[in-house]
């Protein structure tokens, strides 16, 4: 059977999260708004969703599920949908050259 790793967002960008509008298409998600939460064992991330349901680890609406295979579902209020870690793109580099004086 599959299993999920859980990563729980931390409240201050739960709150953001709430009141942000849903936008269709796969989420851009940021590692430092997640903290690590165990796994499940389930067959799909609903299964997992159904089976934490009622117990003190229930997902709450902007937490993910992360598969085996490294993708990510987030929870959201129309259910699960696409996630995907944000990744920054690297800072251009100077342009190689002798370093001139500004005296």
């Amino acid at each position: 059977m599959p299993s999920f790793k859980i990563h729980r967002m931390k409240d201050p960008a739960r709150q953001n999260f709430r009141w942000a509008a849903h936008t269709a298409g796969a989420a851009s998600v940021k590692p430092k708004d997640y903290d690590p939460a165990g796994e499940v064992d389930a067959r799909s991330a609903y299964s997992a969703w159904i089976q934490l349901q009622g117990t003190g680890e229930a997902l709450a609406v902007g937490d993910l599920l992360e598969d085996e295979s490294g993708s990510l579902r987030i929870f959201k209020y129309v259910g699960f949908e696409e996630a995907r870690w944000f990744v920054p793109e690297p800072r251009p580099l100077a342009a190689a050259g002798p370093l001139q004086s500004l005296s």
